[in-house]
């Protein structure tokens, strides 16, 4: 397969800051090493209080740090006290053992209107080898409380340093996948369960999931929840992952270990003096892996009204044999009716957190440039096409390589990735530019690499995919053509720019042609600032590869004026447009 060619072709924890003027939050920060003024670091021994039966830290215990942690980041920017709203998923790639120091530090990417995400990393210490790994990495959102029936507007978060800029951007995208989560989760098991079979395995023991069933309370006591009374966040995930530990102890008669909690979100309150049910179930048992559902109900002493649904959550547990290789798990035998739901519903949910972990997840560079689309994995591939572009645009070290009257190139050089940059500012607003550069129809218009574009299926009012043809490169003897996913995005606050983001997806519907040269692109698009209502900032990005880095360096250098060229019939496209864009905005 042929790539894209680069240009239009395609514990101890810190002090609480206590001053409130920006400045004096800075010398604060000075004073902690130059850490974010939001940054909390936590230190804790594990000690056998915090062990489980094979000397490893809980994961229980280790979800009740990492919330406290995150909620003093929290309120360390909010300056008002924090609740935990949502937690997405987590992967634990390690355990901890008894003797190992953990390592937390937890700090606020961005603050919307009265909710924040708080980024946390996880690590151990031996102290013994002076070895250092990572355990995970979690995003939690956190809502300010005001007094009682006030709403909490929290102040804007600047962000310094490159990975906190990247953070900074990418935070809006992930909002915008836990906003659609619920509906997302109910679309893709609405279109899944009705094709999952129960699964055989020859010489496999059949447990019944009700003999897994387990269920327990507890009462919240005044250590258990903050100072205005409300259950710690972290507190109801340690007792949920000890239920769920106890069931999945059940199904296999052994000492699980918990791999993966998949996103959740609190859906109400609990304060002290309520009872909290806690119940759990194994859903399904893979070979290697089990879900595990629990539900947390909450009811006061009186029982004056009907139980409370706090929240629920599905954990992923193995079991490892002495090599610390995952054992081959029983089968679970559903009950009619709920347990054969849930029992598909894990099925289907088990795709899902593939799709999310391996899109979502993984690093830029271990995604395939195709990914297959499909409609369990579109919020994820969408997700992963606008963040990456956020995630180039952030890059600190972009050099001015070459400028040409109106038209500036600026390269970045890291690994294996020669990324470029075109801008250029027009006399248009961004709203108008935005709209007419996110039709890649009227691409053929000003880009002359373009033959055309058809629109192969609109999956939302965000993304499209394209079916682009483009002209024979010099080095090809038949023209090329790709299948492109563009995702659009307006801006989620002042400051952040219009986003137009393409790459590369396959479709079954357009398998590739011996007519053409399939090619493809890792990471590209536009992103539009407003510089005032009539002019604005029009950037191209794109990371290049190496089969077309000669092409890329000859525009660089000067030796060839494609770039500018192009970038300049972009610019007529759109000045030439605009009046029309406003008299058919002004008829709707």
């Amino acid at each position: 397969m042929k790539r894209i060619p680069p240009l239009f072709p395609q514990g101890s924890t810190s002090p609480p800051c206590t001053r409130d003027t920006g400045e004096q939050q800075e010398e604060a920060a000075g004073a902690m090493g130059g850490h974010n003024p939001t940054e909390v670091q936590m230190s804790q021994l594990v000690l056998p209080c915090h062990s489980n039966q094979h000397g490893e830290l809980s994961a229980g215990q280790l979800l009740k740090w990492i919330d406290t942690a995150a909620c003093l980041s929290a309120e360390r920017h909010a300056g008002c006290p924090c609740v935990t709203a949502s937690m997405d998923d987590i992967y634990f790639e390690h355990t901890i053992s008894v003797g190992q120091v953990v390592s937390i530090k937890a700090k606020v990417n961005r603050a919307f209107n009265s909710s924040m995400e708080v980024g946390i990393q996880v690590s151990y210490e031996d102290l013994c080898s002076g070895k250092h790994c990572s355990i995970c990495k979690a995003y939690a959102t956190f809502v300010a409380q005001g007094p009682p029936g006030t709403k909490v507007k929290l102040k804007p978060l600047t962000p310094q340093t490159e990975e906190e800029k990247i953070e900074h951007s990418i935070a809006a995208e992930r909002r915008r996948m836990r906003l659609v989560h619920k509906d997302t989760i109910k679309d893709l098991l609405t279109r899944s369960t009705s094709n999952t079979e129960m699964e055989t395995r020859d010489g496999s023991v059949v447990v019944p999931a009700e003999k897994t069933r387990v269920e327990s309370v507890e009462l919240v006591l005044p250590p258990h929840a903050n100072h205005q009374g409300n259950t710690f966040g972290g507190q109801i995930m340690a007792w949920m992952e000890n239920v769920a530990t106890i069931a999945a102890s059940r199904l296999c008669h052994a000492h699980p270990t918990l791999r993966a909690i998949e996103m959740f979100h609190f859906r109400g309150p609990s304060q002290v003096g309520d009872r909290l049910v806690l119940k759990a179930i194994v859903n399904n048992a893979f070979k290697n892996s089990m879900e595990v559902g629990v539900c947390t109900e909450a009811y006061d002493q009186e029982m004056s009204v009907s139980r409370r649904h706090i929240n629920s959550a599905f954990m992923t547990f193995v079991v490892l044999d002495e090599e610390g290789r995952p054992r081959t798990l029983p089968m679970v035998m559903p009950q009619p009716g709920d347990g054969e739901r849930r029992y598909r519903e894990a099925s289907a949910r088990k795709k899902i957190r593939l799709d999310r972990k391996y899109v979502v997840s993984c690093k830029q560079t271990e995604v395939p440039l195709s990914v297959p689309w499909d409609q369990s994995n579109k919020v994820y591939l969408s997700y992963n096409n606008v963040s990456a572009l956020k995630t180039l645009v952030a890059k600190a070290n972009w050099v001015l390589a070459r400028e040409k009257e109106k038209v500036q190139i600026y390269t970045l050089e890291e690994d294996k990735f020669l990324s470029f940059r075109i801008e250029m500012s027009v006399h248009i607003s961004a709203g108008q530019a935005f709209s007419l550069l996110s039709d890649l129809r009227r691409r053929h218009e000003w880009d002359r690499h373009y033959e055309s574009a058809e629109l192969v299926q609109q999956v939302d009012e965000d993304d499209a995919i394209y079916h682009v043809l483009s002209q024979t490169l010099s080095c090809e003897n038949k023209p090329q053509d790709f299948v492109i996913l563009a995702s659009r995005r307006k801006p989620c606050s002042r400051g952040d720019p219009y986003v137009v983001a393409f790459r590369s997806v396959t479709l079954p519907t357009h398998p590739a042609s011996t007519n053409y040269t399939r090619g493809e692109t890792l990471c590209s698009g536009f992103c539009v600032w407003p510089e005032s209502e009539e002019m604005s900032k029009v950037a191209y990005y794109n990371q290049a590869t190496p089969g077309y880095l000669n092409y890329v360096t000859t525009n660089v250098v000067g030796l060839s004026s494609n770039f500018c060229a192009t970038f300049e019939a972009c610019e007529k496209f759109l000045l030439k447009n605009k009046d029309d864009l406003i008299a058919r905005l002004q008829d709707l």
